[in-house]
């Protein structure tokens, strides 16, 4: 069990729709009452663990009690998942995720496929996980897994490179951070998972990066 989350977000407009930032790498849509999320790569630990890589066994756990706490601090009814939720082949991860699923009677999970989620139709059923295989629209909204080029005529939200910034201090210091990245017409989401690296290389033209602590949250 992980210590109650500082949950912290801040209010944006993305077209016409209110979504929130948030410091624990998700965003909520009030109004769908949806949590929206990417990369959680469940299976990722036991594939490196079954191939002989010492990661801790709790690096799953951790990830879903702190998305447990999240649905019942928003009240979630629904997640929308921009690609990633798998990582590789079924593996004990994911027995934990299905057994971590049944303390929700009547939530939804949507999942626009990403490049790490080759799980078969069979699997994703049994899951109760409706699938997109390459995009999700609601209202003015576009959910894709991988940025695509900015249009004026919806909002794009994605993941994927899993944003990062770094903060330069006094006396040389650095510190990088995960970051959700905002354009006009673009938002691009940090990895959900906390066993993820961040991409500090890559950023959107003119965007405005939402970085964050467990403390707060800072516009770049």
């Amino acid at each position: 069990m992980i210590k109650p989350l500082v949950i912290i977000s801040k209010k944006i407009l993305c077209k016409d729709e209110v979504l929130e930032v948030t410091n624990q790498r998700v965003l909520y849509w009030e109004s769908q009452k949806s949590l929206i999320l990417s990369d959680l790569h469940i299976g990722k630990s036991a594939h490196f663990q079954k191939s002989g890589i010492p990661i801790p066994k709790n690096v799953l756990t951790t990830d879903l009690e702190r998305l447990k706490q999240l649905i019942n601090h928003f009240k979630a009814e629904n997640l929308i998942i921009v690609g990633d939720l798998f990582h590789a082949e079924y593996n004990a991860d994911l027995d934990e995720f299905k057994e971590w699923l049944l303390q929700f009677e009547n939530l939804q999970l949507q999942l626009i496929k990403g490049n790490h989620d080759r799980l078969s139709n069979k699997i994703y059923e049994q899951f109760n996980i409706e699938v997109f295989k390459t995009e999700l629209n609601i209202n003015t909204l576009k959910f894709v897994h991988d940025s695509v080029e900015e249009r004026s005529d919806f909002f794009t939200i994605s993941g994927h490179i899993h944003p990062g910034v770094f903060i330069k201090g006094k006396g040389k210091q650095r510190i990088k951070l995960p970051c959700f990245q905002v354009t006009e017409n673009q938002l691009i989401l940090p990895a959900f998972s906390l066993f993820t690296g961040l991409n500090t290389r890559q950023s959107l033209r003119k965007c405005k990066n939402y970085c964050f602590t467990n403390d707060g949250i800072f516009e770049l």
